[in-house]
Order: C-alpha cells, then sequence, then structure tokens
C-alpha cells in the first residue's frame, strides 16, 4: 500500500513542503496499521505522469449489526486543513489502541472507515479541483430543485472555471465513483451509520451542515439531526460550532452527500446521516491578512500555534461524532420524541420558509 520510494522522490520534487508532509502521513499511516487497521486501494487516480493511490483504513466490525462512522477529507485539494484532521484523529486512534481497553471494547461495537485524501490529484496540484477540473462536490448526479447561485452552485460550462460538475451525462469522476461504492458497502448496510466530510473556506464560524444542499426543503432525518444537535449542546457546552442545514447558507447541484442519502432512503429505512463540518477559514485570514495573498492561506491556517488549535478543537468532535455513532440506540428520538424533535427542528431551521 505504500508509495514506491522512486514515484515518492519524484512527487516530492513537485509538491510544496506542506503537500509533501501529507504524503508521508498517509505512507506512515499504512505502514503502522497492522494489526489493528485494514489498509486499501480503492483506486488510482491519473496525475500526469503519476498514479495515485486512493487510500481507505478500516477499523473495528464489520458485522452489519453495529453501527459505522465514515470520515472523510480531502475532498478539495486546495484545503489541506481537512485531509489533517482526518489523519490527525486516526492517528490519536491508532495512539490509543496501544493502551485504551476501553476503544478495544468501543470497536468491538463500531465500524470506523477513514478516507483522509478523497482527491489526491487535487492534493498534489494545489487545487480545489481533480486533475480533470471537476468539482468532486459538484459532480453527483443531482440537480438543486431551486435554483442556486451562479457558478459557484455548480455549472457546466468547463474546467477553466471553478466549481465545474463535469460534462452532461457525463460518468462520475474516479474519486466521487469511489467514494459513493465505499458508502454503499461499508456504511449503508449497517444498522445505523453517520459521515463526516472535513472541508474548510466558508466564513467566520465553523458549521456542522447537514441535508439538504439541493433543495431548501427539510430531509426525512431532520429529528435526528436536531436530537444529534442537542446531545452535542449537552455534551460540549462551550463549542463554536453553528449545526444547521447547508441550505441556510446556498444551494448547489451535484452534492455527493445528498446524492448518497437520497439512495440510502431508497435501499432501506436504516438511519444514515451525512454531515460536513466547514472550518471557517476567514477568521484565519482576518487574523493573519496576509494570508490573502496565497491560495492555501485562503483555505489553511498558516501559523502554527492556531492549526495545533483547530486540530485539538475539531478532534475533540470527532471523537465526539464517534461516540455518538456507537451510542446511537441512547438518543435516537422515536415515537412521540421524535415528533416533538421535528417541532422543534422546523422552528429552529424553518420557521417562516413554509416548511
Amino acid at each position: 500500500m505504500r508509495y514506491p520510494p522512486a514515484r515518492r522522490m519524484a512527487l516530492k520534487r513537485i509538491m510544496s513542503d506542506t503537500q509533501a508532509s501529507i504524503l508521508d502521513e498517509l505512507d506512515a499511516l499504512a505502514a503502522m496499521a497492522d494489526p489493528w487497521v485494514e489498509a486499501r486501494c480503492l483506486g488510482r487516480i491519473p496525475c500526469g505522469d503519476a498514479r495515485l493511490p486512493l487510500l481507505a483504513y478500516f477499523l473495528g466490525n464489520p458485522d452489519p449489526a453495529v453501527p459505522a462512522i465514515g470520515i472523510f477529507g480531502g475532498v478539495h485539494g486546495l484545503e489541506r486543513i481537512g485531509a489533517e484532521v482526518v489523519i490527525g484523529y486516526l492517528q490519536s486512534i491508532l495512539g490509543r489502541l496501544r493502551w485504551d481497553t476501553t476503544l478495544h471494547s468501543q470497536l468491538e461495537r463500531l465500524r470506523m472507515v477513514f478516507v483522509p485524501v478523497v482527491n489526491p490529484g487535487g492534493m498534489l496540484m494545489r487545487t480545489r479541483a481533480n486533475p480533470n477540473g471537476v468539482d468532486l462536490m459538484r459532480n453527483a448526479p443531482l440537480d438543486a430543485i431551486e435554483k442556486p447561485p451562479a457558478l459557484i452552485g455548480g455549472h457546466r460550462l468547463g474546467p477553466r472555471w471553478p466549481w465545474y460538475r463535469g460534462p452532461a451525462g457525463g460518468a462520475m469522476e474516479a474519486e466521487s465513483q469511489a467514494v459513493c461504492d465505499l458508502v454503499g458497502s461499508e456504511l449503508l448496510g449497517h444498522v445505523f451509520s453517520m459521515v463526516v466530510d472535513c472541508h474548510s473556506g466558508f466564513g467566520v464560524n465553523d458549521r456542522i451542515w447537514f441535508p439538504y444542499a439541493h433543495s431548501s426543503k427539510p430531509m426525512p432525518h431532520l429529528p435526528e439531526m436536531h436530537a444529534l444537535m442537542e446531545i452535542l449542546d449537552q455534551t460540549q457546552s462551550h463549542h463554536r460550532y453553528v449545526f444547521e442545514p447547508q441550505s441556510r447558507q446556498y444551494l448547489a447541484h451535484g452534492d455527493l452527500w445528498d446524492f448518497l442519502y437520497l439512495r440510502a432512503l431508497q435501499q432501506s429505512d436504516r438511519p444514515f446521516l451525512p454531515l460536513t463540518l466547514e472550518m471557517g477559514s476567514w477568521l484565519w485570514v482576518k487574523k493573519n491578512p496576509r494570508q490573502l495573498f496565497s491560495r492555501h492561506g485562503i483555505f489553511n491556517p498558516l501559523i502554527e500555534h492556531r492549526r495545533q488549535r483547530v486540530l485539538r478543537r475539531h478532534l475533540a468532535w470527532l471523537d465526539f461524532m464517534t461516540r455518538a455513532t456507537s451510542g446511537h440506540a441512547l438518543w435516537l428520538p422515536r415515537g412521540e420524541a421524535r415528533a416533538a424533535q421535528r417541532a422543534s427542528a422546523l422552528r429552529r431551521w424553518y420557521a417562516g420558509d413554509g416548511a
């Protein structure tokens, strides 16, 4: 599963130091995985003369009777901090497995799937899109019901413009298809599953977004999302996350998690709750305006102590999400409680929208 030494050296010569460190960390994870983690190559992504492995890591019990959580990063190659958060959490899990018996017990009742860098070509090229110029979060075969904002909501104008969806009627990009196949085979079959996809680049607040992105209508699992927000507020009472449907900010074509959520609804009644962590990178720019002059600075904290603070904050939240997945049976609302959660959610997020 490791990069061949000659290929590693060739790639490093054309990568910045930051991209090279991501490559090193993925390499180290593959090397240290045994015996607790299975490292698997989901495919190889063409990028110039290279074919980059799309790596996934699996922990815990694969039995469909236990819940599962998938943690993804690096969908956009410029958003390096998202990949770092995922890698940092996986490294923390591996370190704890050497001594933490409680974690071992948890993994007997939980499946965990990590894809730290969904878009290795974009990471290599320092671009938001993949090597074909396609934005992977606009690539699913799903059109917005209401009109999204121009360009940013996804378009077919061509790969020279950001947020390009890919050609109309074309197949999904290899990276997008690999994520869909992985979610279908490793998450949707479980009794309960959640996904966290780590991004950066929107606003000054850290946001937790849930579907829909293609519609302003409430999702069917709105009560479950509100119940999850409540236990987050109770568990981490001083957190700084804004928990909301993505549609409150903007709509988009081709959202990958909307597409997979709708597929899950068609397949079974087992809950599948996808969430996106959108780290507020504008705050980093506000504190260090020089970051505006760097493509990476718009999406990532460039000062080391801020980077460390970001990792500490979000690793704690990912641990909360893992525990919430493991203990889903205790907080999922049912019967009258579910109706009450839906009413509260509609008042909080959709008041005045005619929902």
